[in-house]
């Protein structure tokens, strides 16, 4: 495809991959972010001269996996590996992430995904009051540990505490999740 047909084609499209990205992804920045990457990678596979059969269906499967991507990877940075009582190794939420962003969207996943984050919701509930917000606050909101430490009125530690121990409770409340998600 010439350059400037790709151009062309991403400039019609901008808008509503945009809007698509944008449904997706609830950071601003972050939709920018992967809106830009596609159109970086749509116009280095035009300028060497790499064939693009259907070239708006590319940019949305691109714009999907640069999402999914992102998610995996902020999951991984926001989970750290914390072992429980038993000594295992509890990086199960990288296997259930798979299950929730991947790619396959067949009635079973749907449902399997409604289950889970069902699961999850039941289970960050159970939190006490204090490690719910910090969770919350943390993971759904991405608010730095010093601002909730500010806003709160508690330590950094504090927070990192609370942080910490909402982790831990939820990797063990999910575990049984985690055996039926991924048969283990």
């Amino acid at each position: 495809m010439p350059q400037n047909d790709a151009a062309r084609t991403f400039a019609a499209s901008r808008k509503k991959l945009g809007n698509f990205i944008k449904k997706r992804v609830s950071i601003v920045e972050d939709a920018e972010d992967i809106l830009q990457e596609v159109f970086y990678q749509f116009a280095r596979m035009s300028e060497i001269g790499e064939p693009i059969e259907q070239p708006v269906a590319w940019l949305y499967r691109a714009a999907r996996n640069f999402i999914i991507n992102r998610y995996k990877k902020k999951t991984e940075a926001q989970f750290p590996d914390i072992s429980d009582d038993d000594g295992e190794d509890a990086d199960f939420l990288d296997e259930i992430g798979d299950v929730i962003f991947g790619e396959e969207a067949t009635p079973e996943t749907e449902y399997l995904r409604g289950l889970v984050f069902d699961e999850i919701q039941s289970a960050v509930d159970e939190l006490p009051p204090e490690q719910r917000e910090v969770f919350a606050l943390t993971e759904y909101y991405d608010m730095p540990v010093k601002e909730i430490a500010k806003n709160t009125g508690v330590s950094v530690n504090t927070v990192l505490s609370r942080k910490h121990y909402a982790v831990v409770y939820l990797r063990k409340a999910l575990k049984e999740l985690y055996g039926n998600v991924v048969g283990g």
